[in-house]
């Protein structure tokens, strides 16, 4: 730390013996005690009142944050609650859709079946129709021919 080797140590303990002399040493020894002492205890003091004045703080610091963890807390189970729900009407919904697809297929199907058979029965009945209407008019024309021969006959015969 100080970088300082046992030669210099010895160094400096000889020249404060030849200054302050073997007699006021120990005084000196005892005073730089007594100093570090204080300064120590100053320290400590000093370390006592700021976490005692921070102390307050910590608490109150410690305090918000299992507030904060508690409704944080809170707020999720919410969300999980929520987001089931959820979940669930959109699997009800999905459910739902499917059936009603399903029975909108049903419906067409069997709705194209009805329009399909009743369009077999409309062809049908058209080409009776026809047929009929041809041959009346076959009738019509042959009655129409006759009509008119008998009448030219008359027509001749007077």
């Amino acid at each position: 730390m100080l970088f300082i080797s046992g030669g210099e140590i010895v160094l400096v303990m000889m020249l404060a013996l030849l200054f302050f002399g073997s007699k006021a040493i120990p005084d000196i020894a005892k005073t730089l005690g007594k100093g570090m002492r204080e300064f120590k205890k100053a320290t400590n003091e000093i370390k006592r009142e700021f976490e005692d004045n921070t102390g307050d703080f910590k608490r109150e610091i410690n305090d918000i944050r299992s507030t904060v963890k508690t409704e944080t807390k809170k707020i999720s189970q919410d969300i999980d609650q929520v987001s089931s729900k959820m979940k669930n009407e959109a699997n009800k919904l999905t459910k739902e859709v499917e059936q009603i697809s399903t029975e909108a297929e049903r419906t067409t199907t069997k709705l194209e079946k009805e329009v399909d058979d009743a369009s077999a029965k409309v062809e049908k009945k058209t080409t009776k129709l026809e047929k009929e209407i041809d041959e009346v008019s076959s009738d019509l024309e042959d009655k129409t021919t006759r009509i008119s021969q008998d009448v030219d006959e008359k027509i001749k015969d007077q």
